[in-house]
């Protein structure tokens, strides 16, 4: 092949895998099989949603009882009207709430108890209260508000030396017996989350990566298939250029696994809407039974998607609005649940959600909210015990005993930490307690290691 013609091609390839760490080339194009589906039976899967920006907690979960009046108040003109809400059955955590109006069908879920959710979780190091960050007596994660810093604490990133992610190190410390590859699988450029310390992350597009330029992963005969598979047994003796090899011809293997996933796929049922975040999980829910069916044991996807840095029109019916958004992801996880309901696996896949940190309860002049803290997160699956609101729903009161803002901006302190939520799912997935410190070092300052909303 002619340099030329090869860094043509080049320029069409997917992403590789990240270079540092990897496991060598485990097979080859026309050399790979999959495994056989004799031990199928013990499968769990982790997806992320992460939602890009600093979701607005605030209008997200909502009082129905007296504290509505408190709401009202400091967001009058952010305030969801009390008859649009979608309610949520009973009384949980001393309230009565409802959901976002545009979060019916979520509700619909939580009602079912096949959804639940965690008031006021974020990054802390230490159990913290609002009147310790105003006195300024207690020790605080770094560079809060910041967008990057916080979508990288959210995910477990540890500083400059360790940049891996609590899902990544966790899978890394799981029994070998649960190790399978296609582990950690992110499905855009953001992979904090599923970084782990020594292991590979994946990559997964919509539909898998069949295509590499030219060459056609599912005909490993063909010219630019066999072209690729060569190019991926290059061997230096130069470091860089031996690591660089090795990455690319992992994301080959990576990327060949994949494809043949993607070929026995069936497209599920359920109507997941338009755009990217209805695309992202109708093609994951397609393949998800195809991994179950190859004998994977645990597999963590992360998808990043919306953009929720609504400092202005944060109301409305414009596409960039928390109220547009809000309509179009409770329709694609909704449909979400049903397709791995309908794929038998209900009790197998976990869905939850994540965001760069709350917005303030005080409204911003252009009809928006500012960044802030603590939020709300929520849980999904036929193993979360569903129906309940868990942790500390925030007095929603400026300048009250959960505002730490010294201006009273309604920035409140995480009841929660972001360790004990990760924590909890984790040793869902089969974390032994033992491990837990190593995967979330924060969490030796806090007694309550598990949240308790997931089964068995």
């Amino acid at each position: 092949m002619k340099r030329r013609t090869f860094m043509r091609m080049g320029a069409g390839l997917p992403a590789l895998a990240r270079i540092g760490g990897g496991a060598g080339v485990a097979g080859m194009l026309g050399a790979l099989s999959l495994p056989g589906s004799a031990a199928a039976s013990d499968y769990r899967a982790l997806v992320c949603v992460y939602m890009g920006g600093g979701n607005d907690g605030n209008n997200m979960l909502i009082p129905r009882d007296a504290a509505y009046g408190d709401y009202t108040k400091a967001r009058p003109d952010l305030a969801l009207p009390k008859d649009s809400l979608a309610s949520l059955e009973g009384v949980t955590n001393g309230h009565t709430f409802g959901l976002h109006t545009a979060l019916a069908p979520l509700a619909n879920l939580y009602n079912q108890k096949r959804l639940a959710l965690v008031a006021n979780v974020g990054p802390l190091i230490v159990p913290t209260t609002a009147q310790q960050v105003r006195d300024g007596s207690v020790a605080l994660p770094p560079f809060l508000l910041s967008h990057s810093d916080q979508a990288d604490m959210q995910q477990g990133w540890m500083g400059d030396a360790d940049a891996s992610g609590w899902a990544g190190r966790s899978l890394e410390l799981l029994p070998s017996s649960m190790h399978n590859a296609l582990s950690a699988v992110t499905m855009d450029n953001n992979r904090t989350l599923v970084l782990g310390r020594h292991s590979r992350v994946s990559f997964m597009t919509d539909g898998g990566p069949r295509w590499w330029g030219r060459a056609d992963l599912s005909q490993p005969q063909t010219y630019w298939t066999q072209s690729i598979n060569r190019m991926a047994q290059w061997q230096f003796t130069n470091d860089y250029e031996a690591e660089y090899a090795r990455s690319f011809g992992g994301s080959i293997n990576e990327s060949t696994l994949l494809t043949q996933a993607f070929a026995q796929a069936q497209a599920p049922q359920a109507d997941f809407g338009s755009g990217h975040l209805g695309s992202m999980l109708r093609s994951l829910a397609s393949v998800l039974p195809v991994f179950k069916s190859m004998g994977y044991k645990r597999q963590v996807f992360f998808l990043s998607w919306g953009g929720f840095d609504t400092h202005a029109a944060q109301r409305g019916s414009a596409e960039s609005s928390q109220d547009s958004q809000f309509d179009v992801m409770a329709k694609a996880l909704t449909a979400f649940d049903t397709a791995n309901q309908a794929a038998g696996l209900n009790q197998d896949v976990t869905t939850f959600t994540m965001s760069d940190f709350g917005r303030t309860l005080r409204q911003s002049s252009g009809g928006g909210s500012d960044h802030a803290w603590g939020s709300h997160w929520l849980m999904m699956g036929g193993s979360v015990v569903g129906g309940q609101v868990l942790g500390k729903f925030p007095e929603l009161v400026l300048g009250g005993v959960d505002d730490a803002d010294r201006g009273g901006d309604g920035r409140f302190a995480p009841a929660v930490s972001t360790d004990q939520f990760g924590a909890t799912l984790m040793q869902w997935m089969g974390l032994p307690s033992s491990a837990l410190v190593q995967a979330f070092p924060n969490l030796v300052n806090f007694s309550q290691k598990n949240l308790k909303f997931m089964t068995s």
